[in-house]
């Protein structure tokens, strides 16, 4: 086991590696989307660095923000700054038959170890049951990248039928696919996903799922569901910076799976804050 120093008067806690992250810049070179409001704060690498070196977590991956839509310039700037904090999920437009070769592009040119799709419960992302999606995830398989989704429960069915056309490529839900507690109509759908043994879930955003408040036990009980379904092994968290600041602060995320995961033993915490990351995201640890 890796030790470090925590929080600033805390005791010592095991190795984090945070698995989901966005940065951002209001910089003329890598402009926003005119699709999306441009966010009034920036939320940059240094200031993540800083925030990380004072709450204890080693190493970051770093999801390409909505805000640059499909222009990952500036995410692959960071990414070449910075190689030894963190690594980087990109975007592709997932309707442009272009997808895959413009994924290899940005593997093989940029580094980037990883893609994510967003396919949510509204009509105009019906394009996750379409004919573009079978040569984007075999080109995930071919690049021997994970395939990390956006979701809501009422897409998992669909998601299950890919995963199972790919059983070779990994694949990572995020945010548990927003299942709150409250409404629990699609819980079983995720669950049935740990049959697919390269499937893995982020327990993140308990913050957001949460009718409760803090440490949220509502989610906390949906955590251990998964866990006995899934595993340690194929659990990973999350602090969603910056996005999560209007609900909770850095450090208290990290205090929340720090310290209250206490249904796991030492081993599977451990497997949890690092260990599950770094299986998927090698960063020489």
């Amino acid at each position: 086991m890796v030790e470090h120093t925590g929080l600033v008067g805390a005791k010592p806690s095991i190795t984090m590696i945070d698995s989901h992250v966005h940065v951002w810049q209001n910089d003329p070179r890598f402009p926003f989307s005119p699709e999306r409001k441009a966010p009034d704060y920036d939320a940059t690498p240094e200031m993540l660095m800083d925030l990380m070196k004072a709450n204890g977590v080693l190493r970051t991956v770093l999801v390409q923000m909505i805000v640059y839509t499909w222009d990952n310039r500036y995410l692959a700037d960071v990414l070449k700054r910075y190689p030894q904090y963190f690594c980087g999920v990109c975007r592709v437009n997932p309707e442009d038959p272009a997808a895959p070769d413009t994924l290899s592009e940005l593997v093989e040119k940029d580094g980037f170890a990883g893609l994510r799709i967003s396919p949510y419960a509204s009509e105009r992302y019906d394009w996750i049951g379409g004919p573009l999606m079978a040569p984007l995830w075999k080109r995930c398989a071919d690049l021997k990248i994970p395939m990390t989704v956006l979701t809501e429960g009422v897409r998992l069915k669909t998601i299950s039928g890919l995963i199972e056309r790919y059983p070779e490529l990994v694949v990572v839900i995020d945010h548990m696919a927003d299942i709150r507690p409250d409404d629990q109509r699609y819980l079983s759908d995720l669950l049935s996903l740990a049959r697919y043994p390269k499937v893995y879930v982020k327990i993140s955003h308990p913050w957001s799922l949460s009718t409760q408040g803090f440490p949220y036990p509502d989610v906390f009980e949906q955590i251990k569901k998964l866990f006995d379904c899934f595993g340690a092994k194929r659990l990973m968290w999350a602090t969603d910076w910056p996005i999560s600041t209007s609900k909770i602060r850095y450090d208290h995320i990290v205090e929340l799976y720090r310290d209250h995961l206490g249904f796991l033993s030492l081993e599977d915490r451990e497997q949890v804050l690092y260990k599950t990351v770094q299986a998927i995201w090698p960063f020489g640890l």
